[in-house]
């Protein structure tokens, strides 16, 4: 099953889909390369988690930085979640 679909807006930026039905064993624990800033334009009930901290829920318009080669993971959602996602230098 594919977790998510990626569509390329710009040099760095794309918009990241999560289906309501992806198995909660496919989001893993993952670390990426390089330096994030992540929006959240919908999604309801997801939650964004950093190693060793607790699960927050993502809101529409929030906004998380997310250095590279940190440990981080979402939870499921109720629908689908639609992130933007900004790869910085």
């Amino acid at each position: 099953m594919v977790t998510y679909h990626d569509i390329n807006i710009g040099k760095g930026v794309f918009l990241r889909e999560f289906s309501p039905d992806v198995e909660e064993s496919e989001l893993i624990w993952h670390r990426d390369y390089k330096t994030r800033n992540v929006t959240v334009i919908e999604g309801k009930g997801w939650k964004f988690q950093y190693d060793n901290e607790l699960p927050v829920e993502l809101k529409a318009n929030d906004i998380r930085y997310i250095p590279g080669m940190v440990f981080h993971r979402i939870w499921r959602g109720e629908n689908k979640l639609v992130l933007k996602i900004r790869e910085l230098e």
